[in-house]
């Protein structure tokens, strides 16, 4: 062995024992979803899943009209609230908390049976489910399929590491896609 080998073999096993290497894996880039891609699934499922003017609509109790608003206006706003915090480093945070409230908020409009109205004009402290109702398996089970289960495909889900202005670009188009349908799903309503 000549001298000096020892040591770059040493200098490699630590760079591959480190977690470094991943850094450089070709795979890594490809597998992870892009941060502007979860930020479109996260406002798409809290604009269709947990959007109780959809549920009414398909149970045949709802109105087209608020069903499209409320659509347009949950997706939007959760866009563009979801584009501000789209870094890597707070996107998974902030899709959890905007998943965990809207399922709580979807849980207590659906089991006290408010008015779509209700969520926009009414008192916030209304929304939430009582506490009692936690005790009932619908709720538990709307809870577990609105918020645990994609709540824990995030956190088990890579999110792409992107340039500071290419992530910062693809915020910004974010936000305004956002904002655009947050204003069509209010000159809806």
């Amino acid at each position: 062995m000549p001298p000096g080998g020892d040591n770059r073999v040493m200098a490699l096993k630590l760079f591959r024992t480190t977690g470094y290497s991943t850094l450089l894996m070709p795979g890594e880039s490809r597998l992870a979803t892009h941060p502007a891609r979860l930020v479109a699934w996260a406002s798409l499922w809290l604009a269709l899943a947990c959007n109780v003017a959809v549920w009414r609509l398909l149970a045949g109790s709802g109105e087209l009209r608020v069903a499209l608003a409320s659509i347009l206006i949950i997706g939007g706003g959760s866009a563009a609230f979801l584009s501000v915090f789209g870094w890597r480093r707070t996107l998974k945070l902030a899709v959890t908390v905007a998943i965990l409230l809207a399922a709580l908020v979807a849980c207590g409009v659906w089991s006290q049976q408010l008015p779509i109205q209700q969520v926009w004009h009414g008192p916030s402290r209304a929304l939430l489910p009582a506490w009692a109702s936690f005790m009932r398996w619908q709720v538990l089970v709307l809870v577990l399929v609105l918020a645990v289960l994609p709540i824990v495909w995030l956190w088990n889900h890579p999110i792409r590491r992107l340039a500071g202005p290419t992530q910062l670009r693809s915020n910004l188009l974010g936000l305004l896609a956002g904002a655009l349908l947050l204003a069509a799903g209010t000159a809806l309503v």
